[in-house]
């Protein structure tokens, strides 16, 4: 693995979650999930979050999937969305009692595209790097 390249396709995967994210969580479904106390470092815990999650799929892109293209990327992105979405929503119905069923499918549904998008990202970005 170069290391160049999982820290500037991850780096640049992180910034793109971080705009979807913003996107589509608190812009366009705004009205569809509750919207979070905001405190002092919110901004930070997400864009930390955002990093992460690009650092995660650029590692496994470029240790594990070697992909470096748009195409793969975005699919391998989608795969990882799905998972990781339903995941995270199960739990969250199992102890959230506010949470319903539309907001499962809507969330899953964003975070397959957001995070096919992402994976988009960090492929074209480990193709360049070399």
């Amino acid at each position: 693995m170069k290391a160049k390249n999982f820290l500037g396709s991850g780096i640049a995967g992180g910034v793109a979650n971080f705009f979807l994210g913003w996107l589509f969580y608190g812009i366009i479904f705004k009205d569809s999930f509750p919207q979070p106390a905001e405190g002092p470092n919110s901004i930070v815990y997400i864009a930390l979050g955002s990093l992460i999650f690009g650092l995660f799929i650029a590692y496994i892109f470029t240790k594990w999937a070697q992909i470096t293209t748009i195409v793969t990327g975005a699919k391998a992105g989608a795969v990882i969305g799905l998972f990781l979405s339903l995941f995270m929503n199960l739990f969250n119905m199992a102890m959230n009692s506010e949470a319903t069923f539309q907001m499962f499918a809507t969330d899953l549904g964003i975070a397959i595209v957001s995070t096919a998008i992402t994976g988009a990202i960090i492929g074209y970005v480990n193709g360049k790097m070399g």
